[in-house]
């Protein structure tokens, strides 16, 4: 019996989600005849993998640590295979703005955005609103400003005990649909549209809040459009060099006079994985259930990803 230690929590911004990711993940792969290991990461995470010496790592972080490169340079030094994608392609996806250069390079196009510290988007408006700010490197949706037309500049990101960092990344707002497709190794799946309770946009309470947003699957669009983003998706997998699952959003300019373009966010490499997470719905539409998909997630784990 193939031995599997869930890495969950850590200590990101997005710890609390990680925690439900990784306890839906251990059941899941308890019940398809895994011996499973759930693990709280803290800084001894090496140690205790060396002593446990698990066949498989099951990779359930997001954010910081987990999500960066920096689990997977630990695993890859440990030799122990793991799910997801490899320390080059974690690191590049998390990195925003890096992220954006690479992709529209290969021909996925991206908001329009520039890169700058917190106390001077605190000052002054860095793009003509509306537009949006966010960490360059948290996910979640975790301290991102929607910056409106008739809104100052926000006082906010001066604070001293702003936790996310001092760079921020300032994107031009993409009015629309908000539009979201996994791609599970070379397949690209279906194509879910968002519809926040708040009306704004996908943000952390949209997305973990009971009610807090609705998902269309399949999304109602034109089946080449739909075609489009699946293409997208797995054309920006590609580029960045994801591997396992992946998650691609996008905000898809439909409104009356407005541009067409579907433009890419961002790339999750470890999107959440709870049995009402987005990637789950998607493998379950393609006719996956939970415990296929993380068992099709420990087979294709590996080293050197």
């Amino acid at each position: 019996m193939q031995h599997i230690a869930v890495l969950m929590g850590g200590w990101s911004a997005e710890r609390e989600v990680s925690l439900r990711s990784g306890a839906a993940c251990a059941a899941a792969l308890e019940s398809v005849g895994f011996r499973v290991t759930p693990i709280d990461v803290k800084r001894d995470i090496a140690e205790v993998l060396t002593r446990l010496k698990p066949d498989v790592a099951f990779n359930a972080l997001h954010g910081r640590v987990g999500e960066d490169g920096t689990i997977q340079g630990i695993l890859e030094t440990l030799r122990i295979p793991y799910t997801h994608s490899g320390v080059l392609a974690s690191a590049l996806a998390m990195q925003k703005d890096t992220a954006k250069i690479v992709m529209a390079a290969h021909g996925v196009k991206v908001a329009r955005g520039v890169t700058v510290n917190r106390f001077e988007a605190a000052k002054e408006h860095v793009l003509p609103p509306p537009y949006v700010l966010k960490p360059v490197n948290e996910g979640s949706s975790v301290g991102v400003i929607l910056v409106k037309d008739n809104r100052p500049p926000p006082q906010e990101l001066a604070r001293a005990d702003w936790p996310y960092g001092d760079t921020m990344l300032a994107e031009t707002f993409i009015p629309g649909r908000e539009l979201t497709c996994a791609v599970m190794g070379d397949r690209p799946l279906g194509v879910i549209e968002i519809l926040t309770t708040s009306g704004i946009f996908y943000d952390y309470d949209a997305k973990y809040v009971k009610g807090g947003s609705i998902h269309v699957l399949p999304a109602e669009i034109k089946p080449n459009i739909y075609h489009n983003v699946q293409e997208l998706a797995l054309k920006a997998h590609h580029a960045l060099g994801c591997r396992g699952i992946s998650r691609a959003d996008f905000r898809y300019d439909d409104t009356p006079g407005g541009t067409g373009d579907i433009v890419c966010l961002e790339v999750n490499t470890q999107p959440g994985m709870t049995e009402t997470s987005l990637v789950p719905e998607l493998a379950a539409h393609a006719g996956l259930n939970f415990g296929e998909l993380v068992k099709w997630m420990v087979a294709d784990a590996s080293c050197d990803r």
